[in-house]
């Protein structure tokens, strides 16, 4: 059997070797991060100790709440101040597209109408979030940043168990018997382009500057990793198939996201304001 502190190791070696890889190859390193998963999990070369799989859904919410964290820290209300609505509307309206348009095509193409029978809260998780807003708020700027920067250092170790475990949890079979409506159901992503680009109308952008962030906002990574496997962790039915969608929306979207934004950003965004 394969010891704690060896499945560890493995996934830390590994995990970001192959992270460094794909950083190489100009792509992200959170798509490593999840082929290591994938590879060292008990669906593949079975190299992960159990005990650490068991505690993977605690460990894939402790590193969400610090990404949470390290985020409303680095806010600068200012800035959401002086932009107005635009910041406001793509806080919501291209998610909330999405998420129409992926609850929909899951319920016609992947049979889940009585699949749930529980339900995942977020309430808890924009708590997070606004208490860190707040101690930026009342905190002076050097202790917020100071606070900022060993959030972001803890995050760079929490980011590789993270990825590393949502990969060995996602069950790739479930896509095999989906076959193609599990790729059809990354549909959502015009309907969220399509709600990022309504969130820029009425602005002084031009064409092109409002088509950078719809491909900006391809990419899912953090929050689609560490909730896509809520529905696994609380044992409905559909849990399995749900994260291993999530997983193939990660390493679809992100290259995605990334390439695209590489391309366009020196061709469209040519103006500072």
């Amino acid at each position: 059997n394969i010891s704690m502190r060896t499945s560890l190791g493995l996934m830390y070696l590994v995990g970001l070797s192959t992270a460094s890889v794909c950083r190489r190859i100009r792509l992200p390193r959170i798509i490593g991060l999840l082929i290591t998963g994938i590879v060292l999990g008990p669906y593949a070369l079975d190299l992960l100790d159990p005990s650490i799989l068991g505690i993977s859904s605690e460990l894939r919410q402790l590193a969400f709440v610090i990404i949470l964290i390290k985020a409303g820290l680095s806010l600068d209300l200012s800035t959401l101040r002086r932009v107005g609505r635009p910041a406001v509307l793509l806080s919501f309206l291209p998610a909330t597209f999405e998420i129409a348009a992926c609850v929909l095509f899951a319920l016609a193409l992947l049979g889940l109408e009585d699949a749930f029978s529980g339900k995942v809260t977020l309430s808890g998780l924009l708590a997070v979030m606004s208490v860190a807003c707040t101690v930026q708020f009342r905190m002076p700027p050097e202790v917020d940043t100071r606070l900022s920067e060993k959030f972001g250092k803890v995050w760079l170790a929490t980011e590789v168990a993270l990825f590393v475990l949502v990969g060995a949890a996602a069950d790739l079979r479930y896509l095999a018997d989906a076959g193609l409506p599990a790729l059809l159901l990354l549909i959502g992503l015009i309907f969220r382009s399509a709600g990022t680009y309504l969130s820029l109308l009425g602005t002084a952008l031009d064409l092109r500057e409002r088509l950078f962030p719809v491909i900006a906002y391809l990419p899912k990574a953090t929050v689609q990793a560490a909730i896509g496997g809520a529905p696994l962790a609380m044992g409905l039915p559909c849990g399995g198939l749900i994260l291993s969608v999530a997983v193939l929306s990660i390493l679809v979207a992100a290259p995605l996201g990334a390439i695209g934004m590489e391309v366009a950003c020196p061709r469209w965004i040519t103006r500072e304001a």
